[in-house]
C-alpha cells in the first residue's frame, strides 16, 4: 500500500480508524477525506475535524459529492418506495459514494487506497480481495458492504474490523482525541429524526392516495394512507382492528392495495435476487452456505443458484418475509461474503 485516505465523518469509529492507520503507516501516508453528501459544510464540524487532524498529524480534503449524493442514492432511494419496494440506501451508498466516488476523489489526489470505520475485515490476497464478517457479532457490517465490487475492495481497508466497538471510545480517550461529533449517526443520514415517511411524501405526495387494506382472500378490512409506510412483517401502524394481530404480508401496486394477515402467513422459503455483486466465482461455493435478508437476522442454511444474473436463495428453514428493495448477502461458514444483491421477490 502506497498511501491510504480516511473517509472521516466526525463520529468515533471514524477518527479511531484514521489514527490507528497514521500510527501504523505514518501520517505522511495519511489523508483524511471528509464528504459532503446532503448540506453545506458545517463551520464548527469542519474547525473540530480539522483540529483533530492536526493532533492526528494529518492533512484533511473536503470532497463535496452533494449533487452525485443525491442522484446516487436519494433520489433511488425515492423512487424505489414509489414503486413498492423497501430500500437500504446505506448499502446502495457503500457502492456508490463511500466505495465509488471517495475511492475516486483518492485516486485523483494520488492516494491509492480508502479506509473508513466499518466493522467487517478484509483478506488481500493476489487472486481476490475476501470480505468476511467483522470479529464484533454485534456491530458486523458486511452485510451493508457485500454490494460493493471486489475491484473497489481491493483497494479498501478496515482498521476497526477486528476490534469491538464497545471499545472504540477508550481507545480514543487514551490517545487524547475527542471525535467532533460524538453521537451516533442517524439510521439514514438524509432523513431528518429518521422520519423517512414525511421525508419521502414531501418528494412524492401522490403517494399519500388511499386504498383498501385487505386479508389474502380479499376481505376488506379499512383503508391505508399511502403503502409506502408499509414493508413485509410489520405489525405496527397497520391501523385496523381484527380477532388477532395482523401482518403486512404484501402489496398489490396495481390496486394500491395493502395485503394482510395472521403471523402464521409471514414466512418464506425464500427469494430471488438481482443486482449480484459476485465477491468468489460461484464454482467456488462450499455445499454449505448461509444467507441472510435482513440485516438483524442471523445468516442461516440456505441452497443458493446463481443463473441467469440472479441469485435463488432457497432457506432450509421458513425465515421471515424477505422485502423487495432490501440487501440478501450470502456466505460461507467461515463468514465470508460470497455474493450480495437486492431482493426482487419472495418465493414460496
Amino acid at each position: 500500500m502506497d498511501s491510504v485516505a480516511v473517509a472521516v465523518s466526525g463520529g468515533r469509529d471514524s477518527l479511531l480508524a484514521l489514527a490507528l492507520l497514521a500510527e501504523q503507516y505514518g501520517p505522511d501516508r495519511v489523508l483524511a477525506i471528509h464528504g459532503l453528501f446532503i448540506r453545506e459544510a458545517d463551520p464548527r464540524l469542519l474547525a473540530d475535524l480539522k483540529r483533530v487532524c492536526r493532533d492526528v498529524g494529518v492533512s484533511l480534503v473536503v470532497a463535496d459529492l452533494r449533487e452525485r449524493f443525491e442522484r446516487l442514492v436519494i433520489q433511488p432511494f425515492v423512487a424505489d418506495y414509489a414503486a413498492g419496494r423497501t430500500p437500504n440506501p446505506c448499502a446502495i451508498c457503500n457502492r456508490e459514494v463511500k466505495f465509488g466516488l471517495l475511492l475516486e476523489e483518492a485516486h485523483t489526489r494520488g492516494v491509492s487506497h480508502i479506509a473508513t470505520g466499518h466493522y467487517a475485515r478484509l483478506e488481500h490476497c493476489p487472486q481476490r480481495t475476501a470480505l468476511f464478517r467483522g470479529t464484533d457479532p454485534t456491530k458486523d457490517q458486511s452485510y451493508f458492504l457485500s454490494l460493493v465490487p471486489e475491484e473497489s475492495l481491493a483497494c479498501a481497508l478496515f482498521p476497526l474490523g477486528e476490534r469491538f466497538k464497545a471499545d472504540t471510545l477508550s481507545a480514543l480517550e487514551a490517545r487524547g482525541l475527542t471525535p467532533p461529533a460524538p453521537q451516533e449517526s442517524q439510521e439514514v443520514c438524509f432523513v431528518p429524526d429518521d422520519d423517512y415517511i414525511s421525508f419521502i411524501e414531501a418528494r412524492r405526495p401522490e403517494l399519500c392516495d388511499t386504498g383498501p387494506i385487505e386479508l389474502a382472500d380479499g376481505t376488506r378490512l379499512g383503508v391505508h394512507g399511502g403503502l409506502h409506510r408499509f414493508t413485509p412483517g410489520q405489525r405496527r401502524g397497520i391501523g385496523v382492528a381484527y380477532t388477532e394481530p395482523l401482518y403486512v404480508l404484501g402489496k398489490d401496486m396495481a390496486r394500491n392495495a395493502l395485503i394482510v394477515g395472521p403471523k402464521e402467513l409471514t414466512t418464506s422459503r425464500g427469494c430471488t435476487v438481482g443486482e449480484v455483486n459476485l465477491l468468489v466465482p460461484p464454482d467456488e461455493w462450499p455445499d454449505e452456505c448461509f444467507a441472510k435478508t435482513r440485516y438483524r437476522q442471523q445468516a442461516a442454511p440456505a441452497r443458493v443458484a446463481f443463473q441467469d444474473g440472479r441469485l435463488d436463495i432457497e432457506f432450509l428453514e421458513p425465515r421471515s418475509l424477505p422485502a423487495a428493495g432490501q440487501v440478501a448477502a450470502v456466505y460461507d461458514a467461515l463468514g465470508r461474503v460470497l455474493a450480495g444483491g437486492i431482493i426482487q421477490e419472495e418465493t414460496s
